[in-house]
């Protein structure tokens, strides 16, 4: 409101515009939380709860059937990224797939396909990082 006080013209009651300023900044903050969901500790099962907290301390002994939940989070945060960035994950590292085999089947050049795998994996790891902070805190 302080920035733009000079954009006031007082056609209208200043607590109407104040009000105004108010509902417009919730439905920008409300578009962007669309745009970028976030992954929060309480959508997770109870079971990924325990392999993420696995994953955290770093205990080796994890059970066999975490496997499944595992996986579970794996996608959830892949339903995160952009459907090209998920799409290079997941031919990439999922399936094993070359970069030149990547590059065939999108169509990309090879330096596309590269610079889509690393700032995807940028996110993955800010998406991980913000999820166990929260639980931390």
């Amino acid at each position: 409101m302080f920035t733009r006080i000079d954009q006031y013209q007082g056609n209208v009651p200043f607590t109407h515009w104040v009000s105004r300023i108010a509902v417009t900044t919730c439905i920008d903050h409300l578009r962007a939380q669309k745009r970028r969901p976030e992954l929060r500790w309480a959508d997770l099962s109870e079971r990924e709860t325990d392999v993420l907290d696995s994953a955290i301390t770093n205990e080796n002994d994890v059970a066999p059937d975490d496997a499944l939940a595992a996986k579970e989070i794996v996608g959830k945060m892949l339903d995160m990224l952009k459907p090209e960035d998920r799409l290079v994950i997941q031919y990439l590292d999922l399936e094993q797939k070359s970069i030149a085999e990547i590059s065939a089947l999108t169509g990309w050049n090879q330096t596309l396909v590269k610079v889509r795998a690393f700032r995807a994996r940028r996110k993955l790891q800010r998406f991980y990082r913000e999820l166990t902070e929260k639980e931390r805190a």
